[in-house]
């Protein structure tokens, strides 16, 4: 299992099991479209796996690198300050392995065109 790929789909976090659930569904499309590749959930607070110990899972499962992908519609305080801390931590914790981060999810053009479709589906 060595070298294989990990994700990490990083979120807020909420009290209610519930707001998990699409953040979760996610993980599984992922798993679905990539078996070779590592996902786990994340989130900064509130609920279970912090970003460190879900980074600490994917290596201890062979992953060679970790990509965090926050699932955050704009960069907002969290992600400009707590973040970075993290991925330092995480980085620090895990030396041999390339941690990266991509860009909030609601930056990418694409999830910027579904969402104006969505919300208006008629064109």
């Amino acid at each position: 299992m060595q070298g294989r790929r990990g994700i990490v789909l990083f979120a807020h976090g909420s009290r209610d099991a519930r707001w998990r659930e699409p953040i979760e569904a996610v993980a599984r499309r992922v798993s679905e479209r990539n078996p070779d590749t590592l996902v786990r959930c994340a989130y900064l607070e509130l609920v279970a796996p912090d970003l460190p110990a879900a980074v600490a899972e994917l290596v201890g499962l062979g992953a060679a690198s970790v990509r965090v992908v926050p699932l955050f519609l704009g960069m907002g305080k969290h992600l400009r300050e707590d973040l970075p801390q993290l991925m330092a931590q995480c980085a620090t914790t895990h030396q041999g392995i390339a941690i990266t981060l991509q860009k909030a999810i609601g930056e990418e053009s694409e999830v910027i065109d579904l969402l104006a479709r969505i919300a208006c589906p008629d064109g």
